[in-house]
């Protein structure tokens, strides 16, 4: 016997049982993104490995560690997606899309890291990300937050969905804060983590993102970010708040936060849940103003943020939100003979035709009344539409309920579809 062939770890598949609720999470974000104007973009998921090291930055983790690279048959290096922005940013620039204009797009697919698979954080996993290019001011940063805060309500998540909120200022108070912390990380390098030590020489920033309580509590007695931000960052920020303010927005201004990629700037948020453990993070963005040009484009000011959406079906399913998911179906129509199947069929796709609203499943596959019965209560059907010898003869189909103690009743199809039409109506 050939051995079994297991899928790749941390590649997990989405089931039948699973896709419904993937489906319903994907449809209400697809909803609120066109109620905000946001027009969908299809990336593919293989870039040139020479995108992501301009883009995320080579002392990233992702890059260093994470990344799935590979030379192809030209020997050119190539990698699958790590995230999205980089591959956005390429399409947009390469096909004209952002010199003197404004965009807002979208994106949804998987993305590749090589790390330690967990639950909600996977090596193949999957993303839905938003991006805003051509509009520099604080209202679109706000923009953003608003409509990832709408999504929540929409999927009544939002109870459980804190903003965390931080600006991070321009390169240059970057660089200066920078500096301040190597010089002070450095008097007390022994007393770091191991992570961070590695951090220290390439890049300490990603220090205050450490979650070892040893190294938090020497970064409380370190340099602030928040005193090296130069004003234009700060009346940046100071605007956006004043907008969330004004839009009912809740939030946590939050000094540590920084994001792990080298091309954000100014501001930069999270929201977090304390529902799914260590990986509470649930969407995360920020504004990259430096990116397109530094990927060879005219300078265009831009923000996004991405979702992952394993993550978010975990919080759906972990707080029993599923009440509006139903991937059950509404008829069942069974063939009890051979010589009703045609009939079926037929009865199936004037179903399909004239009640378009109605999930119908024929039967295939014969067996007994009794094993088509078990099998239209299994599939969660309202209605039973039953075709038998006598059926055929009369030229009618029984309508049998399968949720309730109605009598069953004989009809024409026409009947059958005015029925029908009447209960969904």
């Amino acid at each position: 016997m050939s051995k079994r062939i297991q899928g790749i770890r941390g590649m997990n598949d989405i089931l039948p049982d699973q896709t419904a609720l993937w489906q319903y999470i994907e449809q209400k974000v697809t909803l609120v993104l066109q109620q905000y104007g946001y027009q969908e973009i299809r990336l593919p998921i293989l870039e040139s490995t020479e995108l992501f090291k301009r883009s995320v930055g080579e002392v990233t983790d992702i890059v260093e560690k994470e990344m799935y690279t590979f030379d192809d048959r030209n020997g050119d290096s190539v990698t699958l997606r790590p995230e999205g922005t980089a591959g956005c940013v390429r399409a947009g620039e390469q096909h004209g899309l952002f010199y003197n204009q404004q965009q807002r797009l979208w994106y949804r697919g998987p993305m590749f890291r090589y790390e330690r698979p967990q639950k909600g954080r996977y090596r193949q996993f999957h993303q839905m990300g938003v991006e805003a290019f051509g509009m520099a001011g604080a209202e679109i940063d706000a923009e953003l937050i608003l409509l990832s805060q709408r999504l929540w309500t929409a999927l009544g998540i939002a109870p459980w969905a804190t903003l965390q909120l931080n600006t991070i200022g321009s390169s240059e108070s970057r660089k200066q804060f920078g500096g301040a912390l190597l010089a002070y990380l450095s008097e007390h390098k022994s007393e770091l983590d191991g992570d961070s030590q590695r951090r220290l020489d390439n890049n300490p920033l990603r220090i205050l993102d450490s979650k070892d309580p040893n190294t938090q509590a020497l970064l409380d007695d370190g340099p602030s970010l928040s005193d090296f931000i130069d004003d234009e960052s700060k009346a940046h920020f100071e605007q956006l708040c004043t907008i969330l303010d004004r839009g009912g927005v809740d939030y946590q201004v939050n000094p540590r936060l920084v994001r792990g990629l080298d091309y954000y700037g100014k501001t930069v948020f999270e929201w977090v849940t304390d529902k799914l453990g260590a990986q509470g993070t649930i969407c995360a963005g920020g504004r990259y103003d430096g990116l397109v040009s530094h990927l060879g484009g005219k300078p265009t000011p831009a923000v996004g943020f991405a979702i992952g959406l394993e993550r978010l079906a975990l919080l759906v399913e972990q707080l029993d939100l599923k009440s509006e998911i139903d991937s059950t179906m509404d008829v069942y129509i069974l063939p009890l003979v051979p010589e009703a199947v045609a009939e079926a069929a037929a009865l199936g796709e004037a179903l399909r035709s004239q009640l378009p609203q109605l999930k119908v499943l024929n039967h295939c596959g014969g067996g007994s009344v009794k094993s088509q019965m078990k099998k239209a209560d299994k599939s969660g059907a309202q209605w039973a539409l039953i075709i038998g010898d006598e059926e055929i003869q009369q030229n009618k189909i029984i309508l049998k309920s399968l949720r309730s103690q109605e009598p069953q009743l004989n009809m024409t199809r026409d009947e059958i579809v005015s029925k029908l039409q009447s209960f969904n109506s």
